[in-house]
């Protein structure tokens, strides 16, 4: 019999994904995993009943070969952070069922968007990388971290998303940016220093630090981010552009034509320093993070992760 490529495995699903679809989707998952035995050696389902479960459950699933996390970047982010509570030796490789708005981890895995069975059919088939994740003041992320008015965006996008907006993705993303933009331009006063360079005083506008290329639902913020060269990169701007300019930016940035400008700069790092004058605006993984003083980090070959 051929060894089963997911081992023991371990569902942590959120039900309330993708407004409500979550709940289906871990029904189609318990379906498939009963109707394709030869895929593990055995399954357990765990629901998420609110915010930090899946840090919880994530955290006790050391007897387990594989954790499959089923939900948004959410619960993947909270999945993230319970492994790497987890000795190296004794963490589970990590598989995402993407089931959310933004999906941009899956976007880096190049994992299939809200379709819970393609996502089983390449979970199946895949293999495991070693993979970075990002770590700032403790807190792991697996995709992103920012200051400024992009976090403001994403901070937005997440509160409107929790009130059952009707809009997700690229479009979400598009509204939350233009009301974001039109109310605080001015940027936010930092010093960031990256590695043993020469400390930067910056405005900051955009400051994005990504282990992919994208968030916000598929934008290219920086776009030859690639997770597995052991890392962190960082788009920032250099200088302070009008309203219209800024629009502009944000504009190309889906596709990745705003590192093209002279008004942001692009770089790879392992460690950074960056503290602010006042409390910024700031997200890690779509979730708000508090403080002024930030010690950012790469963790190379983290997590086995299957894409």
């Amino acid at each position: 019999m051929a060894e089963s490529p997911l081992g023991r495995t371990l569902l942590i699903a959120n039900p309330a994904a993708h407004s409500g679809k979550g709940a289906a989707g871990a029904d189609f998952a318990r379906h498939f995993l009963n109707s394709f035995s030869s895929a593990t050696r055995g399954y357990e389902v765990r629901l998420t009943e609110g915010p930090g479960d899946a840090v919880d459950i994530a955290a006790g699933a050391a007897g387990f070969d594989t954790v499959l996390a089923l939900g948004g970047d959410g619960v993947i982010h909270e999945v993230v952070n319970g492994l790497m509570g987890l000795p190296t030796q004794r963490r589970p490789q990590l598989g995402v069922i993407p089931l959310g708005s933004g999906n941009d981890y899956a976007r880096t895995l190049d994992m299939p968007k809200n379709d819970v069975e393609g996502a089983f059919a390449r979970l199946v088939r895949g293999r495991a990388r070693e993979l970075e994740v990002g770590r700032v003041n403790g807190t792991h992320f697996m995709e992103t971290l920012s200051f400024g008015l992009d976090a403001a965006i994403a901070i937005d996008t997440t509160e409107r998303r929790a009130a059952e907006t009707s809009q997700e993705g690229e479009a979400l993303f598009i509204t939350s940016g233009l009301k974001v933009i039109s109310r605080a331009h001015a940027g936010y006063p930092c010093t960031a220093r990256f590695d043993d360079d020469e400390p930067l005083a910056l405005s900051a506008l955009i400051f994005a630090v990504q282990v992919g290329p994208t968030y916000g639902g598929g934008f290219r913020v920086c776009p030859d981010a690639d997770p597995g060269d052991g890392l962190l990169d960082v788009c920032y701007n250099v200088r302070r552009p009008s309203i219209p300019h800024f629009l502009a930016l944000f504009g190309l940035a889906r596709w990745g034509r705003h590192a093209l400008t002279g008004a942001v700069r692009m770089r790879r790092f392992r460690h950074a320093t960056v503290d602010f004058s006042a409390e910024p605006p700031c997200q890690v993984d779509g979730e708000r993070l508090v403080g002024t003083h930030f010690e950012i980090d790469v963790i190379p070959h983290a997590l086995r992760v299957v894409c």
